[in-house]
């Protein structure tokens, strides 16, 4: 596997238009922080880091509407890619949906959203965008 983000966000987008409610993937770091990014805003309902032998797994819970079943997470897209790395200042941050949505960001002082790094005024590789 080249591109484990891209495969993170392909397996929650794919649950998604399944409609299921549970998804398991597997554990990276990067991919645990993340996954706790999209907790915070409220983007999934709950989330379990299991220790297996092999490999780590998080096991996600996706989130939908109660009673018109519509997920939380409309859209998922990978920015930055092994190909072409999207680097942005703290000045030309990213708007997802005009503040709507959400930019998950690596940054030098650890992977936060949009936001927060404005908040902390640092520029960093804009991973995806979610709303």
């Amino acid at each position: 596997m080249t591109d484990p983000i891209a495969d993170f966000l392909t397996r929650i987008r794919n649950a998604v238009s399944a409609k299921h409610r549970v998804v398991d993937i597997p554990a990276s770091n990067l991919k645990k922080e993340m996954t706790k990014i999209l907790f915070e805003k409220g983007y999934i309902m709950n989330y379990k880091f299991e220790e297996l032998k092999p490999q780590d797994n998080i096991k996600i819970a996706l989130k939908y509407h109660p009673t018109s079943n519509a997920p939380a997470i409309k859209t998922l897209k990978r920015i930055s890619r092994p190909g072409l790395r999207t680097y942005t200042a703290c000045s030309e941050m990213p708007r997802v949906l005009n503040g709507l949505g959400i930019a998950i960001v690596s940054t030098s002082k650890g992977v936060m959203s949009d936001k927060e790094a404005r908040n902390l005024n640092v520029g960093g590789e804009v991973l995806c965008h979610v709303s």
